[in-house]
């Protein structure tokens, strides 16, 4: 049986995507190495910036494995940009965390994307509401 053909709508949607995603990994790598960081070592950074974790949590976030994670929470821990600290509800839990200089640099780094806040600007706040619960939707996610 031949593979079912995906509509043109389908595949521009694919593309732009695709398009979307690419751009804004170039910008983020780019944006990381301006503040002496790897892509991977932003992106920690940028997770613990909201709130401190555990690595195994880094790791599903980032869909990556759990010692890729503890060595790029050594580094920054090296940089002192993050630190380990035991969680409060399980003193058995290492929690990664952000220090001051880290929070910071995750600022500096998030002022710094343009391509990822420029174009929304240009969206109104219903434009951005719909495109956030498409997209949530698309990864299977509950919208209110």
């Amino acid at each position: 049986m031949a593979a079912a053909r995906i509509d043109p709508l389908t595949l521009e949607v694919v593309e732009l995507i695709g398009t979307v995603v690419a751009r804004y990994y170039e910008e983020y790598e780019q944006a990381a190495a301006e503040h002496g960081l790897t892509g991977a070592q932003a992106r920690v950074l940028g997770l613990l910036s909201l709130e401190p974790m555990p690595m195994r949590r880094i790791a599903q976030k980032l869909k990556c494995e759990p010692s890729n994670v503890t060595g790029i929470v050594d580094r920054l821990e090296a940089r002192e940009l993050a630190e380990r600290r035991p969680d409060p509800a399980d003193r058995r839990v290492k929690l990664a965390a952000p220090t001051e200089k880290g929070l910071a640099t995750a600022t500096r780094l998030r002022d710094s994307l343009g391509f990822a806040r420029e174009p929304l600007a240009g969206l109104s706040d219903e434009e951005r509401g719909i495109l956030r619960d498409l997209l949530k939707r698309m990864l299977g996610e509950t919208v209110p």
